[in-house]
């Protein structure tokens, strides 16, 4: 049997398209997975007696940039003066 050109290109690109989309499911599978086993580490840290809403905010802050976080910082210290609430 005779194949034209596109009907190759179109099978190739069939096969390609398979492959990100099995390799996107691979994907989403491994951060589902990864996502329990932060859920798991955070329950363990609650058993322990650590605020886990606190840790989520010092991981959040750790991913910051430092210029940017003591500038914000600065700003929140100076309303809360402003504001006597300092």
């Amino acid at each position: 049997m005779n194949e034209t050109s596109s009907d190759m290109s179109y099978r190739v690109s069939a096969d390609e398209l398979r492959a990100f989309v099995e390799r996107i499911e691979r994907l989403d599978a491994e951060k589902k997975d990864l996502a329990e086993a932060q859920k798991e580490v955070m329950s363990e840290a609650k058993g322990r007696g650590y605020d886990t809403k606190i840790l989520r905010k010092i991981i959040a802050l750790r991913k910051r940039d430092a210029q940017d976080l003591a500038e914000e910082e600065a700003v929140l210290e100076m309303y809360k003066e402003a504001l006597g609430m300092s």
